[in-house]
């Protein structure tokens, strides 16, 4: 990982134009894109699998009538007046006729007509139109609407007030308020002091920005296909925004870190991206990790949120290791410090400095007695968390911003009729089987009246068919009060024993009991849920950091920090505290809103927790003392975790002022979250428990160790790689070994130290150690020890590379009957071939086997000529030509029985056929005239053999001595 975004880096780098001008092409087809389709932002609740909802999709089947959306006219006569009254009667009904002939429009149902329900207030005055739109809330279209609305003069002509109410009235368009834009300008305000440099401090912004605006273009694209809710493009703004400038800050402050040491600028971005980058992408991996583990929850609108915050983290994980490299790339060394700065001072300064930072002297507080303030942490936490006990779970209601038309609605119909009308219910009843079902529906209802808490129950109305009635019963309570919940179960208990005696099924639907329906698929979701995520996580910060603790003590802490944003979010939403300052109205609190909260923080929390303890791991593995480990890894990264968790508070925390909707508990929720786990969990209670911890901190069983893979995100390989392939590009030589041992650390051969600047060497082994050699060369087997390079490029850490650029032929392998010398040669041209290439041209296997011709001096080497017929130099030099036809930089040849015919030959005509190309040539042990015998490892000998220079024409034969069986290194003390 850590050498493939080293390379990364170093690309964008060096491409810098290339790579800024892709990202903005891919912003411009995005946004683009978006626009063009014209996707609408639509709330839709829908919980496939429900009883509400399979009710509301019998009444789309059978009754389209009363399963579209549905709205009201409110209409209130002046005070003292009578909407009975004339003029006023006359101007509501024709209001209801101008209604009726708005295209989209199913029914109209007016408070006069002779099916109306109670839709006249009982002092006369305030009263209302319903209406009924064919299809869904989301086939309602913005147009419809305004014809809706403006039939309002017609009654508002006549002296009377008019408000339209319902879901479809909602505004859902997405925008932008100053107190989200004063959230961008705080983080600005904090990058500005941690980097002392403006122009160090706009790269995560710019960055950040085109990730959020490439997010926002490809949810306007989603929302062209499916029901996208405007809670959605702002989770993803909100989240991507803060996750974005994070992620970039952590890289330019390593970056400028290594710039102020004297590093250069180019090999500085790349090992910044290879570094604090892999931290990035683990701790991005987390969040998407999170926020994808809603799928599992099964509620569509919560998918979309997840999939779309995913995604902006994504790109905002894409945008640090790939736009931010290419920019630092356009800045050059202008990101270095100045000399005696404080940055520069911050840079230079180590752990024995005179001069402590801030976080050296926390770190210092907290570990001189660790048990206190972890004690204090978790009664602290666990005291927040209290008032979730008290938590009331329920939908958004749909009653509007203040000064709304919705919102004078949702008022009018709670003062003049009481807050139950604002949200009906709807009782199905299944009338198929009954033989008297207008006689059964009137019984039932009254049935349904003796259910405590309800105002009003209306008569079944059955559809054209008498298959299907609908009961409209309304709760005195509001729609989200705990007191409705309990009239929905009370109902829905009742409901088998009327089937029983009726014969007639019901199911009950409605605002609440959608919202229920949720509520209780939340609730059955939140284990899998928590096992998914938080497993997924564990086990990859168990490959992070090689440790059992560390993820779940990570694990424990966001758990500490979650209930406790969930009871300060209670306390403020819920019980009303502080509720002006917040401009908000107490009340439930959001039904999704704890499990999108325990996805997006534990997200967030795993990203302190690999950014803070990456440093703490990293010196460990250098010093192995745990004690320095904690405070070196502290002290180095607590400014720039602060730095970022700041950023995120204030990200968040702008979204509550004047945040719109849901989106304004999720904000505050967030960010009391991400305070309490940035600054209580992982600034005081993590470097508490890993002192506490000590040794153990870091221990994983030898067993576990095996199994889970080394990401190195402290990036010990990749300065070994680095390293490396500083020796390997500073021999001037195509192969060299030093101190080399192949095989199996219980079966290895070896060590070999020798040197081919180019010709043809020669190799004795066994069959089995020329396998060995040959694929280790190749780089498909790695080192047991030592180091080699080929072509410049170092093994193993490399060995991709040497993979691609060496070739290697088996000589005395079986050719298949029939196959023929052209067909053994436009395989391997097949074989390296582009995938576009469907076939090698005649000219290229006439070329490669003109090699094998001229250097075998055999005119019967034909395309056509059978491999087996051949002698075997003639076949020989078919498999070598054949090997060279995928134009490596060097060659590896395991000459077996083919070396029969004498080694000089061999080597002389694969001198010729591979012309400038190196070529090392195994042969057996026992032939003569090898420069180099490397023996089989129950051989014992006394002294290695070192050969420089290019091969001799008089071979030295020397023997190797083997390598001792060393003990295998498993486990971290190995380690």
């Amino acid at each position: 990982m850590a050498q493939l975004l080293h390379r990364l880096g170093r690309f964008a780098y060096r491409r810098a134009r290339l790579v800024i001008v892709a990202w903005v092409v891919i912003l411009a087809g995005l946004l683009g894109g978006g626009i063009a389709l014209g996707g609408q932002l639509q709330e839709s609740f829908t919980i496939p699998g429900t009883e509400s909802q399979e009710a509301i999709d019998q009444l789309a089947a059978v009754f389209p009538e009363t399963a579209g959306a549905s709205a009201k006219a409110v209409v209130q006569a002046p005070e003292g007046a009578d909407v009975e009254d004339e003029p006023y009667a006359g101007a509501i009904e024709e209001l209801a006729d101008e209604l009726r002939d708005v295209d989209g429009v199913a029914n109209v149902l007016s408070p006069f007509d002779e099916y109306a329900g109670d839709q006249i207030s009982a002092d006369g005055r305030t009263a209302y139109v319903q209406v009924q739109f064919d299809g869904k809330g989301t086939d309602v279209t913005p147009e419809v609407i305004a014809a809706v609305q403006a039939t309002a003069p017609v009654a508002e002509d006549a002296g009377l007030v008019v408000a339209y109410g319902g879901d479809v009235f909602q505004e859902t368009t997405f925008g932008l308020t100053v107190t989200e834009v004063f959230g961008v300008v705080f983080a600005a305000v904090v990058l500005i002091v941690t980097f002392g440099s403006l122009l160090a401090a706009g790269m995560p912004l710019l960055t950040a920005i085109v990730g959020v605006g490439a997010s926002f273009g490809v949810l306007s694209i989603a929302a062209a296909f499916t029901t996208v809710s405007s809670t959605a493009p702002m989770l993803a703004v909100m989240i991507g925004l803060a996750v974005g400038i994070d992620y970039a800050l952590f890289i330019v402050s390593r970056h400028r870190n290594q710039l102020a040491r004297g590093a250069d600028p180019e090999e500085s971005a790349a090992e910044a991206v290879a570094t604090s980058g892999g931290a990035v992408v683990f701790a991005g991996l987390t969040v998407v990790i999170a926020l994808l583990g809603l799928l599992v929850v099964g509620i569509p609108f919560l998918s979309v949120m997840g999939v779309g915050a995913a995604f902006a983290v994504a790109i905002a994980v894409l945008g640090a290791v790939t736009l931010l490299p290419a920019i630092l790339g356009l800045a050059k060394g202008r990101l270095t410090p100045k000399p005696g700065s404080r940055a520069a001072r911050r840079a230079l300064a180590d752990d024995d400095a005179p001069k402590k930072t801030m976080g050296r002297r926390w770190v210092d507080l907290v570990l001189k007695a660790p048990v206190v303030p972890l004690v204090l942490v978790v009664g602290v936490l666990g005291t927040a968390a209290l008032p979730a006990l008290d938590l009331d779970l329920n939908l958004p209601l749909s009653n509007g911003e203040a000064g709304s038309s919705p919102r004078e609605a949702y008022d009018l119909i709670d003062e003049g009729f009481g807050p139950g009308y604002n949200g009906p219910l709807i009782i199905t009843a299944d009338i198929t089987q009954s033989t008297d079902p207008i006689g059964d529906l009137a019984s039932i209802r009254s049935d349904l009246e003796q259910v405590d808490g309800l105002v009003y129950v209306g008569q079944g109305l059955p559809n054209p068919a008498v298959d299907t009635a609908v009961f409209q019963v309304i709760p005195e309570s509001a729609p989200n009060s705990t007191e409705t919940k309990a009239i929905v179960e009370d109902l829905r208990e009742l409901a088998p024993s009327l089937e029983d005696e009726y014969g007639i099924p019901l199911a009950v639907t409605g605002y609440t009991a959608v919202a229920i329906d949720i509520s209780n698929r939340l609730d059955e979701a939140i284990v899998p849920f928590a096992l998914i995520v938080v497993g997924l996580s564990v086990i990859l910060l168990m490959m992070v950091f090689r440790s059992v603790f560390v993820p779940i003590k990570a694990a424990v802490g966001f758990l500490l920090s979650a209930f406790g944003a969930i009871g300060a979010t209670v306390a403020a939403f819920q019980w009303g505290w502080f509720a002006d300052v917040l401009h908000l109205e107490p009340g439930p609190i959001l039904s999704f809103l704890p499990i999108l909260l325990m996805a997006v923080l534990f997200g967030l929390a795993m990203d302190y927790e690999v950014f803070l303890v990456s440093g703490m791991r990293e010196e460990f593995v250098h010093s192995r003392d745990p004690d320095r480990a904690v405070r070196h890894g502290f002290q180095h990264s607590a400014r720039v975790v602060t730095a970022a968790a700041l950023i995120m508070f204030f990200v968040f925390a702008a979204f509550v002022p004047e945040g719109a909707g849901p989106i304004k508990g999720i904000a505050f929720a967030l960010a009391v979250g991400v305070a309490f786990d940035a600054f209580l969990v992982r600034m005081t209670l993590v470097p508490a428990a890993m002192a506490l911890a000590g040794r153990g901190a870091w221990w994983l069983p030898r067993w576990l160790g095996r199994i889970l893979p080394d990401v190195d995100i402290e990036g010990a390989g990749l300065r070994r790689h680095l390293e490396d392939a500083r020796w390997a590009h500073s021999r001037d030589a195509a192969l060299t070994l030093e101190g080399a041992e192949f095989g199996r650390e219980d079966a290895r051969f070896g060590p070999v130290d020798l040197e081919l600047p180019g010709g043809t060497l020669v190799l004795g082994a066994d069959a089995a150690e020329r396998r060995i050699l040959a694929a280790t060369l190749a780089g498909r087997l790695p080192l047991v020890a030592g180091r080699a390079q080929v072509l410049g490029r170092p093994l193993p850490s490399d060995a991709r590379a040497v993979l691609r650029r060496v070739a290697v032929a088996e000589l005395s392998g079986s050719a298949g009957a029939g196959v023929t010398a052209g067909e053994v040669v436009a395989a391997r041209l097949d074989a390296a071939a582009p995938v576009w290439r469907l076939a090698p041209a005649p000219a290229a296997i006439e070329r490669m086997l003109g090699r094998a011709r001229l250097a075998a001096d055999d005119r019967a080497i034909l395309p056509d000529a059978p491999l087996a017929a051949l002698d075997p130099l003639s076949r020989a030099a078919v498999i070598a030509a054949a090997a060279l036809a995928e134009e490596p930089g060097m060659l590896v040849v395991d000459a077996g029985d083919a070396a029969a015919p004498g080694i000089d030959r061999l080597a002389s005509m694969l001198g010729i056929i591979a012309e400038d190309v190196p070529v090392v040539l195994l042969v057996p042990a026992g032939a003569a005239a090898a420069d180099v015998v490397v023996p089989a490892p129950a051989e014992a000998h006394d002294a290695p053999l070192v050969l420089t220079g290019a091969a001799s024409p008089a071979p030295a034969v020397a023997p190797v001595a083997p390598a001792e069986p060393a003990a295998a290194n498993t486990g971290e003390e190995a380690r």
